[in-house]
């Protein structure tokens, strides 16, 4: 359970909060490439971290972030003109390149002011299918951060981004809660699990199909696995350890699914046969999350398999148009009361039940009315782990992870029976133990202003 304002803490995102100072330390996606894949197409209006912003690529395929508002007069720029080598206010005709310089006043003859004036520009980078902006003080942006999925053929990456009317900590919590997935997502788990006696399949082998794209296929269905935490540079992993039946010697099994949490935003999902679910929940503002889902493997992804068990292949939810997830209660978020005789939520769909449910608990959990029990310690952990980082930051620390931006060798491992007395650190990996924590500079001040 948390304070009143611990949890204001860890769900306040604006310039002036502490984890919106902490989250703009961090490259950050605003968006996908595809949303703005034309060049001089229709700018993209957008919200990160409670500020609006618009996105556009211009004539020779730069991207641009600038302030949604025009310097002039405050018109919306998502309504300009795209052509010609920048973005053009309709109101006057001022015209600004993807990195802020004015290239047109139309209405004014003063030269000089257009070369002093310039619009709010944001540093930008395009990597993975992703636009990546930068919106902490100027000089010290980070390296952009390296992950898997920027290598390869882009035809074994999909990427998809959802925008929901909910805080990100709701849906990022979810993310590492591996007690909920054989029981919300029991239709990609087990689908038996629901006939069992009073909902008790523990012990059981897992009956849905491996698929690629199932992550939330089980070795081994136990709804109260184990969760064993390991902090490392980046945040830390979370191990769920599932125990159930007995292997050809008799022996107890006991399976593992590794999950790294890489702060502020991102986990690491595995799914089968090589395929991982880069899934980052970045916060839109206080009370809406775009979740981009970036999927990679060895080979290509069926995007349409993907949307089918994500459950956003029904445009009642969701479309790739917007992005946005259209459940509401005037219909009960879209739930289908008859499917449940054969389906235990209701709803179709991984990513459709984690927003559904993230959507019931309202646009910010007041975290002070839970009662938490064990499997509920990666939840506690990253809670914990958000706020150290945010004290870090508010005392002119580095925040977690901000130091390593290599995550190529970061694994998430997909359930693997151990052996009898094995234990799960000695599964392959290369993350990096947890740094000293570093010393506040001479004056003790924060240096996490906005610009």
């Amino acid at each position: 359970m948390l304070s009143q304002e611990e949890n204001d803490i860890l769900t306040r995102v604006g310039p002036d909060t502490p984890m919106g100072r902490m989250m703009r330390r961090f490259w950050i996606p605003i968006c996908t490439a595809a949303q703005v894949s034309e060049p001089d197409g229709a700018p993209l209006r957008t919200t990160l971290l409670g500020e609006n912003f618009v996105v556009f690529r211009d004539t020779e395929g730069r991207v641009g972030v600038l302030d949604e508002l025009c310097v002039h007069r405050g018109a919306s720029l998502a309504l300009g003109r795209n052509e010609q080598g920048g973005l053009r206010c309709l109101y006057h005709g001022w015209k600004f390149c993807v990195d802020g310089t004015v290239l047109d006043m139309p209405n004014s003859r003063n030269a000089k002011l257009k070369q002093r004036l310039r619009a709010p520009a944001h540093p930008v980078r395009e990597a993975g299918g992703l636009v990546w902006v930068y919106l902490g003080p100027a000089g010290q942006e980070p390296p952009l951060p390296h992950f898997e999925f920027m290598d390869g053929p882009p035809e074994n990456r999909t990427v998809i981004r959802v925008n929901a009317a909910a805080n990100y900590l709701q849906l990022f919590e979810g993310g590492v809660d591996s007690s909920h997935v054989g029981i919300l997502h029991s239709a990609q788990a087990d689908p038996a699990w629901m006939h069992a006696s009073d909902g008790a399949a523990n012990g059981e082998f897992g009956t849905a199909e491996d698929s690629d794209m199932n992550l939330g296929a089980l070795a081994v269905l136990d709804n109260a696995p184990d969760l064993e935490l390991e902090d490392t540079t980046f945040g830390f992993r979370c191990a769920a350890v599932r125990r159930g039946g007995t292997d050809a010697t008799g022996a107890p099994i006991r399976s593992v699914r590794i999950v790294p949490v890489i702060l502020p935003t991102c986990r690491i999902i595995p799914a089968a046969n090589g395929f991982r679910f880069f899934v980052f929940e970045v916060p839109m503002s206080d009370t809406r999350t775009s979740t981009y889902t970036v999927v990679h493997g060895p080979r290509p992804a069926d995007r349409e398999a993907l949307l089918r068990t994500l459950g956003l292949a029904d445009e009642r939810f969701w479309n790739d148009r917007d992005c946005d997830f259209r459940a509401t209660w005037a219909d009960g978020l879209g739930q289908d009361r008859a499917l449940m005789a054969s389906n235990w939520t209701g709803f179709a769909g991984i990513e459709q039940e984690d927003v559904v449910l993230s959507l019931s608990m309202g646009p910010i959990l007041d975290r002070s009315r839970e009662h938490m029990v064990a499997a509920d310690h990666g939840v506690i952990h990253l809670r914990a782990r958000l706020l150290e980082s945010v004290r870090r930051s508010e005392s002119g620390q580095a925040p977690i992870g901000l130091e390593q931006d290599d995550h190529r060798a970061t694994r998430a491992v997909h359930d693997t029976v151990l052996a009898e007395g094995q234990a799960w650190q000695s599964l392959p990996n290369t993350d990096l133990p947890e740094p000293e924590p570093q010393r506040p500079n001479a004056m003790g001040e924060s240096r996490a202003g906005r610009r």
